[in-house]
């Protein structure tokens, strides 16, 4: 009887090429050509009977494709490890850990305990970020091993551990208030005063509105994409928006912010990784674990 292998080689080829997006670009990784790069995911294409490649740009894994990219990182990992447990620590280069994570949480506590990590263990960190609603996906698609999410579901073959809440409160600055909130944040004066959200798919300060009893279509918006550059905005008094104390607490004990009032908004964040038991990336869940318990809420 015939026992189908996945080449790990191919494996690790369709891998690369879901990373880098397409194959030209997945070929200067794998210091190999594009023609060679592609004869590879033909073969294991024709191998499994299944596209495992959706060919646009940047590339994505078909379901058949996740399953792939899936084992060849876990291989990897698993690889990395028994080679240290065998102590060839000087032929085993750092290994690479891909992590999801929202936006708010890489600008203000995730990064600490990585770069504590990283002093004691030979790891590398490739971070995506995206919305805490939509960083689960990534560990679907087998581009990350680990994610930082407001889904409690466990994704197929993840584990779940909750994290603690992030709470968000209503702020602007003084003289944006004094323009367009002279009577405090009511709803008729709410419904015209400019709001700052993240992006297109930012409902917090969406959520907060309706709390107040204000049509979110009315009021005018910014869109700053990025953690940082969204809380100087709200600072700057592009418009109001809604912060974590982490960005706002400073300010607020300044006078240069103003809170405006209920509700909090509550944000629950879950650690989701491969159920895969590797000493790096349990080292990384122990590390993000034991800083988000310290630093985030917890209910």
């Amino acid at each position: 009887m015939l026992t189908m292998r996945i080449s790990l080689d191919q494996a690790e080829t369709l891998a690369a090429i879901v990373v880098e997006g397409t194959l030209e670009a997945a070929a200067a990784r794998l210091h190999l050509t594009p023609s060679a790069v592609s004869q590879r995911l033909k073969a294991l294409e024709r191998q499994l009977g299944q596209v495992l490649l959706v060919r646009s740009k940047p590339a994505r894994p078909t379901a058949a494709g996740r399953a792939v990219v899936r084992l060849a990182r876990q291989v990897l990992l698993l690889e990395h490890d028994t080679l240290r447990d065998l102590g060839a620590t000087d032929s085993v280069g750092p290994v690479s850990v891909p992590l999801a994570v929202n936006a708010d949480s890489l600008a203000t506590w995730f990064l600490a305990p990585l770069t504590r990590l990283a002093g004691t263990l030979p790891v590398l960190f490739d971070l995506h970020r995206d919305d805490q609603d939509f960083t689960a996906g990534l560990l679907e698609s087998g581009t990350v091993m680990a994610a930082v999410t407001s889904r409690a579901e466990p994704v197929a073959g993840c584990r779940v551990i909750p994290l603690g809440l992030m709470r968000y409160r209503a702020v602007a600055e003084p003289a944006f208030v004094r323009r367009w909130l002279p009577d405090g944040a009511v709803a008729g004066d709410l419904a015209r005063a400019p709001v700052v959200d993240f992006d297109r798919r930012d409902d917090l300060q969406t959520g907060w509105l309706q709390a107040r009893g204000v049509d979110p279509a009315l009021p005018p918006r910014s869109f700053v994409p990025a953690s940082s550059d969204f809380a100087r905005a709200v600072l700057g008094g592009l418009g109001w928006g809604l912060l974590p104390p982490f960005q706002s607490a400073a300010a607020l004990a300044s006078g240069e912010l103003v809170d405006l009032g209920d509700p909090s908004i509550d944000v629950s964040l879950y650690w989701q990784q491969w159920n895969l038991r590797s000493t790096v990336l349990d080292a990384v869940a122990e590390a993000v674990i034991d800083e988000a318990r310290r630093v985030l809420k917890q209910p």
